[in-house]
């Protein structure tokens, strides 16, 4: 009986024993399962290793910086075990030098430790840069190598000359530049321009400034010699996001006519749709003027077609009436001769 007992105790290891015995004589059976368990294993380990790796569970609030010092914003980031990078900076006279003005991410975003910070500053004061001497070259010669240092255009002035839309003088105030000139205004600023114009040329086109920036828009239209006027900003547009904001509207029609040196007023907005919209519309106005312009020139080709027809015509009478006069002279004077 105790004997029987034990037989019936052993089988479960004989049978364990019998079933691995078994699996190892089929070999797709076995190597299936090996692969199965190596599989899991790879899973775990990726599973504890990827959590090393994103730090998980570290995630911490990204502390507000703007308004304060940069130094005490990096002693906050240090605490946060996160890294300040300052990416720009813009001159406010309103604030404080070296206050963080933004950051991306903003305040009170969650982030992982070690993570990098992008602020703007203010600065100190606004760059100084050396006035390029363009005086000599064509406006958008001169206008390229004005953008290049961080400058504008103040003013176009047009004078009567020989060449149309080349630079006769190059003005800070009231103080001429010339090529030894070593002077320097704040980044940003603008220089007074005296352009040539020949009378019969003192019209241009209006380019589309919408949908544009504000810098690209006014290199747009002082490269077709026109002036900036009224720049007018909507409402929660300010110094940090204006470089966001798109022209909606602009005084002068995309593609009407006007005289060249004419001041062009802009609008600006951080609504997209609404510079969609405006976009739209002047591309159909800009196509009406287009096609009003073409019917009018052909309508001058036309008329000068017909005044040259017509001048010929009289120049062929006036020939001929001309040639029968001689053929009556000369037969008047034969007649006299031999009468």
């Amino acid at each position: 009986m105790e004997n029987q007992v034990k037989r019936v105790r052993r089988r479960p290891k004989q049978s364990a024993a019998s079933l691995w015995q078994r699996l190892k004589a089929s070999p797709i059976a076995y190597h299936a399962v090996l692969i199965c368990a190596v599989l899991i294993v790879i899973i775990l380990l990726s599973s504890i290793l990827m959590n090393i790796i994103t730090r998980h569970g570290t995630h911490r609030e990204v502390p507000n910086f703007t308004g304060i010092k940069i130094t005490q914003a990096q002693q906050m980031a240090q605490e946060s075990k996160l890294e300040i990078i300052i990416n720009d900076s813009l001159f406010v006279p309103a604030y404080e030098g070296g206050i963080v003005l933004d950051q991306l991410p903003k305040g009170g975003v969650e982030v992982k430790a070690g993570r990098k910070v992008y602020v703007t500053i203010n600065s100190f004061r606004e760059k100084m840069v050396k006035v390029p001497y363009v005086a000599g070259r064509s406006l958008r010669q001169a206008k390229n190598m004005l953008e290049v240092a961080g400058l504008g255009i103040e003013k176009l002035i047009y004078e009567e000359d020989i060449a149309t839309n080349y630079v006769l003088g190059e003005y800070v105030g009231t103080k001429q530049i010339k090529a030894e000139s070593n002077v320097e205004i704040e980044m940003g600023s603008g220089v007074i321009l005296k352009v040539g114009v020949q009378p019969e040329k003192r019209t241009t086109i209006v380019p589309k400034a919408i949908g544009q920036s504000l810098q690209a828009a006014k290199s747009r239209l002082w490269e077709q010699g026109l002036n900036i006027g009224k720049i007018n900003f909507d409402e929660g547009i300010d110094l940090l996001n204006q470089k966001n904001a798109r022209v909606y509207r602009q005084s002068l029609a995309h593609n009407s006519t006007t005289a060249l040196g004419t001041y062009v007023e802009l609008w600006l907005t951080l609504d997209e749709t609404q510079v969609e919209k405006s976009s739209v519309a002047s591309d159909k106005v800009a196509r009406d003027l287009e096609e009003e312009r073409l019917k009018a020139e052909e309508a001058e080709r036309d008329s000068l077609e017909q005044a040259e027809s017509h001048a010929a015509e009289q120049a062929e009478k006036a020939l001929q009436q001309s040639s029968e006069q001689a053929t009556n002279v000369v037969e008047t004077e034969e007649d006299e001769f031999f009468q």
